[in-house]
């Protein structure tokens, strides 16, 4: 078993040869691509109405006899070859209208759609705002978008700027729709909030419009242990809370002082955006699930995310926009060499109990 031994301790050797090689020719790679401002991700664009005809093509296939099924998908490519011929035409005698003639056609516009899954530091909010940049491109305003939002909520100047992006797609007049499956409470709701209409799952939690923050303190413990600490400021309310230093009820005051003014910031906001609701019953900081969140006015409508795009592909073309960031390099091949060194450990453990 010794040559067994020798070979697998030369397998590591050189393993840990590639990977530090590896590493190098990443960290040049990547230093390259910093000077040229690349980015890492690309753009992905899915036409959720094709994925939905695929899926009900499988099921044709097994219901329906193969007659059937030939039938049925000839039947539905004819249709869809009229309807892009009448597309084209329509296109046609627009293009060769005057430009300062008003035209009305009866496109019912596409759906633009986006998913948002928020975290407490809403990291996802760089994608985010990557995904909206790319739908105002083309989008007009016979075009609606669609944001599935899922998130409890987190730091208020990060949610902030999600629900900033979100206004861009208002303010160049786009009809904007916030769908919520799951959850959609405190920073959550305040993106919700931007868009023309609300809808949420019956059993979706929705609200939580209030402020939360937690500091803890072990001041006492290190004086116990005869620790001191100094805090040092430069300006009255620099630190108001402080986790190691002595806190003072002038300080509390301050903290909640600028919790409250958080809370008022984040109501003007949604009264500005919902001014139907009444504010006072669901600024508590509660939160409600769909049905109840209805009556309340804090969502217009129930439905789950997969009713609502299922419904909007009937009539509309539906297209899911999403921005993948791609991995490192250096991130794949260290999770592949990673692998490699623990088969050969347990090849190596498995030799020497042997």
């Amino acid at each position: 078993m010794d040559y067994v031994f020798d070979y697998l301790m030369f397998l590591a050797q050189a393993a840990t040869v590639v990977v530090a090689i590896i590493v190098v020719a990443s960290f040049i790679a990547g230093a390259k691509m910093r000077q040229q401002g690349g980015d890492r991700g690309f753009l992905t664009v899915t036409k959720l109405n094709d994925r939905l005809r695929n899926l009900r093509y499988v099921m044709e296939d097994v219901l329906l006899t193969p007659q059937e099924a030939k039938r049925r998908h000839k039947s539905e490519q004819k249709m869809r070859k009229a309807m892009d011929k009448e597309s084209a035409a329509k296109a046609k005698k627009i293009a060769k209208e005057p430009s300062n003639e008003a035209t009305e056609t009866d496109n019912p516009g596409r759906v633009f759609v986006v998913r948002f899954e928020g975290d407490v530091a809403a990291t996802d909010v760089d994608n985010f705002r990557r995904e909206i940049s790319a739908i105002l491109t083309m989008a007009g305003t016979d075009d609606e978008v669609v944001i599935c939002l899922e998130s409890p909520g987190g730091m208020v100047h990060s949610y902030g700027l999600a629900a900033s992006q979100m206004m861009r797609v208002r303010n160049q007049g786009i009809p904007l729709t916030a769908v919520v499956d799951k959850v959609a409470a405190s920073g959550g709701y305040l993106m919700a909030a931007v868009a023309n209409k609300i809808v949420a799952a019956p059993f979706a939690v929705v609200g939580s419009i209030g402020v939360v923050a937690q500091v803890p303190n072990v001041h006492r413990l290190l004086k116990k242990n005869d620790v001191d600490v100094e805090v040092l400021t430069a300006g009255k309310y620099k630190r108001t809370l402080t986790l190691l230093g002595e806190n003072t009820e002038e300080g509390r005051e301050k903290f909640q002082q600028e919790l409250e003014d958080v809370h008022a910031l984040f109501q003007e906001f949604v009264v500005d955006n919902r001014p139907e609701m009444d504010i006072t019953a669901v600024a508590t900081g509660e939160a409600w699930y769909g049905s109840r969140a209805l009556e309340l006015n804090l969502v217009d409508s129930l439905a789950t995310s997969d009713e609502y795009l299922m419904a909007a592909c009937e009539n509309r073309d539906v297209f899911l926009v999403s921005w993948k960031q791609s991995t490192k390099p250096i991130d794949r091949l260290l999770g592949k060499a990673g692998a490699v060194l623990d088969k050969v450990d347990q090849l190596l453990e498995f030799t020497r109990r042997s």
